[in-house]
């Protein structure tokens, strides 16, 4: 016999790491990071956490990953769940940047610049 049921857990989840936070604590998502051939890949796991409360912001070379927790989708009233920052080396394309939310994961694909884009002439001007 289940005392407690998977749904319930569910549910209360999201109130738990609420609760946490607004005591001070943070919820603590599983993040790692994978360097591929073709760029760097970011995952974040955090099950109890909703997809459309997930935010993903570039600052200058400065990716800022968080979730905020509403009681109720027009309350103004939000607290954060948690928030990773992670500074980006200048050899990822920043203008490339894809995120998506699958299962109980977000992932943030950053692809590496092509070097020769980088690489340019410049032309002296004479006086």
């Amino acid at each position: 016999m289940k005392l407690i049921s998977q749904e319930f857990l569910h549910n209360i989840a999201p109130q738990l790491d609420l609760l946490n936070t607004l005591g001070g604590g943070v919820a603590q998502p599983q993040v790692r990071v994978h360097k591929r051939e073709q760029g760097v890949v970011i995952r974040v796991s955090a099950p109890s956490v909703q997809p459309e409360t997930f935010h993903v912001v570039l600052n200058n070379n400065r990716l800022d990953v968080f979730a905020e927790y509403r009681h109720a989708p027009e309350d103004q009233l939000v607290a954060p769940l948690f928030v990773q920052t992670f500074e980006l080396p200048s050899e990822l394309d920043l203008t490339r940047i894809d995120a998506e939310h699958e299962g109980h994961e977000l992932r943030v694909r950053i692809p590496y610049q092509d070097p020769s884009t980088n690489r340019r002439e410049i032309n002296i001007r004479r006086r």
